[in-house]
Parts: structure tokens; C-alpha cells; sequence
């Protein structure tokens, strides 16, 4: 590419990167190479799913003010984003090293921006052969509409990269009106290209006689199974988790793994192999794993048990597991069921409605459902099943019965203290103290915010930055629908943004300039070097940062 020099006052400006966008959005300033390199490559930044990016060094509870702090530019994208966008900070796409940012769209297109001015780099279609993608009057339930989605429903999860590997995994769906597919791809970040062996389409079987079974066997079934939480890579492996389309029958919960090099089918899992339903959806969010391997997922309402003994754990819904690899498949080493699960499924009261959190540093996996109750436990001895009462660490509700949980939890850590976050619909902004000598929350001294929040049954999905633990740098991020309820509607959205040590002190609302948009329904904010980037329902992806 030609070089060509911009000249400033006091600032020469070498344009071997510094070309205009071609992307659509508007032309934005001259580039200016990015101190930050900072990577964001799975849902809500990592296993834990904290959602808290700690290396954050640019904004601060100063700059993001109504002055300083707006957007700066948008990334054109061709359909609605439910994906969390990820970042790949210092990759060398041409001659520099760029910020790049992938996003994601239901109509199975993937995008490769440079994240800090918003040139593009690559876009491709995954749609397989002869094929669209399914859309939301496919799903024939629901009194004959469909309305979760409002359009397309191709990539939803959103995908999972290995930095290392340079490799972004994601699940494409098609279909030609008749059949259905899923396929699993491995694609390169730099060019967008398949790897080697991509795609694989996904199929599985399971024994069991449960809801579509056939001989006591039961197929996976690419037009019911809902590919909704986020993918997980851990140890080499790719996790991928299903839930339903608006309670389509049969559906089950399953869980597979694939070899990340070769995309081998290892692991195939299915939850209520003798019964039926036990989706995964966790508001978007995806499975949280550690180290070793160990998955931890809440799964929504379905069989629970067999011949009514809910400790036999071949059916397990309505509850939350930990996973541990085992041959070919995963077995449950422990897990939770809610004394009152009975009462849970027949209201439609699915557990894990709220996404799940593995606490950093700690023992403890946190959760909730419809109801409005936590559940904080042991991540190694969740507390079974016990008729009378819940045996666990700890149980607290929101106390607000229209406070169902569609809604993200978050994590941040200050120097003097420790929060998780919860914006539940129809509930206020709240900060729950987490005390490490109790191993505890301290429900007593909850700080809630007085801003109004989300309506309907879509609640706030949030995310955290900060430079550590350095006083002055954490912020709360908030995304959220409108006056709207966003279960069945396309809403307008707003992003506000909070002091994380003091969340009753608001820093900055895209409302103060009438900034207009759709809300992505489940889709956090993706916060890095020094760039906040909100998917949308409408076409593109706002970058906000310091004017």
C-alpha cells in the first residue's frame, strides 16, 4: 500500500494503516497505533465468565464522562448480532500490529474489523451449500409464532478463539426449507479462511427412551436443539451446549466436545436421556469450566430424576451440575436441585436463567433462577438434593417476584472490596458484597442503584473494566432494552456506565446523546484497550471510547 503522510500542527500522521473505512460508518480520525493490545476471546472474557477485563488501563471513572466519553464509530454488519464480539489484541494483519474485532451475525456472516479505527479486514458467509438460515417462522410452536427471534437464527452462541492457534470456532445453522443442519467451524482469524478439516456437521446419538427415542436410542436433532450459550475451549476441547426453540418437542439438553485440532467428536452428553427437555440457556452466557476440565452448567426446567427419585441423577434439569470428562461422554461428580423444583418446573421457573459464575480464586459457583433466588455453593460439593430445605453455602432471593433473571451476572474486584452485579428486569442495579471470611454475600449490605432499569422479561446484560485493583479505574457497563420488553419485541437499548466501587455514582448513559439503536437481547458489551463495543438489532456494532 502506498504511504501517505497527514500532516498535523505537530503530529505526522504514516498512513500504512490509517485508510478509510470501507465498512459503511462514518470516516473517523487519522490511526494512531493503540497502546493497548489487550485480547477478549471468549463470552464474558473468561472460563470463570467474570466478564471482567482487569488490564484496562485507558478509561477510567474520569474520563467517562458526558464530555470526554461517546461514540466514536460504528462496524456495518448485515443482520442482527447475538454474539458477544471478541477481540485479538497485536495481531500483524498487514505491516502493523492491529486491535482486530470479530463479530458475528444470524446471518451466519463473520467479520474481522480493525477494532480501533473500524476498517475491514475479511468477511465471509458460513450459510452451508444450498442452504439459508433457518429463520423464526421455521419454528412452527407458540401459537403458530415464533417470536424469541424476529428474523434469521444463524450464529447465536457466540464463538470461542484460540489466540494461540490463531483459530475462531462457532456453530453455523442452515436449511433449505425441509432438512436442517448445524455445523461446527474452525476458521483462520487472519484470513477467514476454514481449517483444515472444517466443517464438521454436528450429529450425536444418545441411549435412552426418553422423548425421541427410537429403539432406545435418541438423535440429535438439528431443527429443535437451540445452539444459545456461548462455546467453551478448555484443555484443547471445544464445548458446545443446547437448549430449545420455544419448548419444541423432543428437545434435550446436550453437551458436546470436540477435538479443537482435528474437530473430532470426543464427548457427547445428553441430560435427560430417560425423559425430556433440560435446555441450556443461561441468559447467553456459556458454560463456566476450570482448569481441569470440570464444566459447571445450570440447566432450565425438565425431567428431574427417575421413578421419582431426584438423586438419580440420569435425568438431571432444573438444577446445576458439575461435568467431569469420563471416556467419551461427562458424568455429573456433583450437583444441586432446589428442594422446591417441582414448584419451579410447573411455573416455568427455569434454574440458571440468570448465567452462572465461577467465582475467581475461590470454591464457589454462583446461579439463580426465575424466582429471583441465588444459589451460591461449594463448586465440589453442590448439595444434592434434600426434600425439606437447600443444603448449600448460601441462599438469597432479590425479593422481587417479577425479577426473573434474564439477565447476566458480573464480577469485579477493588482493593478494599469484592461485588458480583445483577440487573434483573423489573429490579434495580445491585452490587452484592462477597465476603472471603464467611465465603459468604453480604445480603445486608447490598448497594442498589436508583437508575431505571430494564421492563418486560429481558433484564441487563453487563460486563467490567478496570486497571486491576487501582483506585479510579473499575466500571460497571450496562446495556439494557428501553420501556420495552425485548423477550418477544426488537427494542431501542441503552448502555450506561457505573463506578464499580460505587455503583449508586453514574458516569455516562449513550442516552445524553440521543444515540438511537436496537438492544441485543442477551449479548454483553465487550470492553478492551480502551474501546467499548455494543452489539445491536440493527445492523452494526457501536464503538464508544474518549472523543
Amino acid at each position: 500500500m502506498k504511504k501517505i503522510v497527514f500532516f498535523f500542527p505537530y503530529i505526522a500522521c504514516i498512513f500504512f494503516a490509517c485508510h478509510k473505512r470501507d465498512n459503511g460508518g462514518s470516516q473517523g480520525d487519522p490511526f494512531i497505533p493503540n497502546s493497548q493490545h489487550i485480547s477478549v476471546t471468549t463470552q464474558h472474557n473468561d472460563n470463570n465468565r467474570s466478564g471482567w477485563n482487569s488490564s484496562e488501563k485507558l478509561l477510567t471513572t474520569t474520563n467517562v464522562n458526558n464530555q470526554d466519553f461517546a461514540k466514536l464509530f460504528s462496524l456495518t454488519v448485515d443482520d442482527q448480532v447475538f454474539a458477544q464480539p471478541l477481540i485479538v489484541g497485536g495481531l500483524k494483519m498487514d505491516t502493523a500490529n492491529h486491535n482486530v474485532a470479530y463479530i458475528a451475525t444470524v446471518n451466519n456472516t463473520v467479520y474481522a474489523f480493525d477494532a480501533d479505527n473500524g476498517h475491514l479486514f475479511w468477511h465471509k458467509n458460513f450459510t452451508p451449500n444450498a442452504m439459508r438460515p433457518p429463520r423464526n417462522t421455521d419454528m412452527g410452536s407458540c401459537g403458530g409464532t415464533y417470536e424469541d427471534f424476529s428474523g434469521n437464527i444463524g450464529i447465536v452462541g457466540t464463538p470461542v478463539i484460540d489466540s494461540v492457534r490463531r483459530v475462531i470456532y462457532f456453530v453455523a445453522r442452515g436449511t433449505n426449507g425441509n432438512d436442517y443442519a448445524q455445523f461446527l467451524h474452525a476458521v483462520d482469524i487472519m484470513t477467514g479462511n476454514e481449517m483444515a478439516g472444517s466443517p464438521v456437521q454436528i450429529t450425536a446419538s444418545y441411549s435412552g427412551n426418553g422423548d425421541g427415542s427410537n429403539s432406545g436410542v435418541i438423535l440429535f436433532n438439528s431443527k429443535t436443539q437451540n445452539q444459545r450459550q456461548a462455546l467453551t475451549l478448555v484443555n484443547g476441547r471445544v464445548y458446545i451446549t443446547w437448549s430449545s426453540h420455544c419448548d419444541i418437542s423432543p428437545y434435550h439438553g446436550w453437551v458436546m466436545g470436540y477435538n479443537a485440532t482435528t474437530l473430532q467428536q470426543e464427548i457427547v452428553y445428553n441430560d435427560t436421556p430417560e425423559g425430556g427437555l433440560g435446555g441450556m440457556w443461561e441468559s447467553g452466557m456459556g458454560p463456566a469450566a476450570d482448569n481441569a476440565g470440570n464444566l459447571y452448567i445450570a440447566i432450565g426446567n425438565g425431567s428431574v430424576g427417575i421413578n421419582n427419585d431426584p438423586t438419580n441423577v440420569t435425568n438431571i434439569s432444573s438444577g446445576i451440575v458439575k461435568l467431569t470428562p469420563a471416556g467419551t461422554t461427562l458424568t455429573v461428580s456433583s450437583y444441586f436441585i432446589p428442594y422446591n423444583y417441582s414448584y419451579l418446573n410447573s411455573g416455568d421457573l427455569d434454574v440458571g436463567s440468570i448465567g452462572s459464575l465461577l467465582i475467581p480464586n475461590s470454591s464457589y459457583f454462583l446461579s439463580g433462577c426465575k424466582d429471583g433466588s441465588l444459589y451460591l455453593l461449594n463448586k465440589d460439593n453442590m448439595g444434592g438434593y434434600n426434600s425439606s430445605s437447600n443444603n448449600i453455602q448460601q441462599s438469597f432471593s432479590l425479593n422481587n417476584g417479577n425479577a426473573n433473571e434474564h439477565c447476566q451476572l458480573a464480577y469485579y474486584k477493588s482493593a478494599t472490596a469484592e461485588y458480583v452485579y445483577v440487573w434483573s428486569e423489573n429490579d434495580q442495579f445491585k452490587a452484592f458484597p462477597f465476603n472471603r471470611s464467611t465465603n459468604q454475600f453480604d445480603a445486608g449490605s447490598v448497594v442498589s442503584s436508583s437508575v431505571q432499569g430494564p421492563s418486560g422479561q429481558t433484564g441487563a446484560m453487563l460486563s467490567v473494566s478496570s486497571n486491576g485493583n487501582v483506585a479510579g479505574t473499575g466500571i460497571v457497563w450496562a446495556t439494557f432494552p428501553v420501556n420495552c420488553d425485548a423477550e418477544h419485541n426488537v427494542c431501542p437499548g441503552v448502555i450506561y456506565a457505573f463506578d464499580a466501587s460505587d455503583i449508586t455514582h453514574t458516569l455516562w448513559s449513550s442516552s445524553i446523546d440521543k444515540d438511537v439503536w436496537n438492544f441485543a437481547k442477551f449479548a454483553s458489551p465487550t470492553i478492551a484497550n480502551g474501546h467499548v463495543y455494543v452489539p445491536t438489532f440493527s445492523g452494526f456494532v457501536n464503538v464508544y471510547g474518549v472523543k
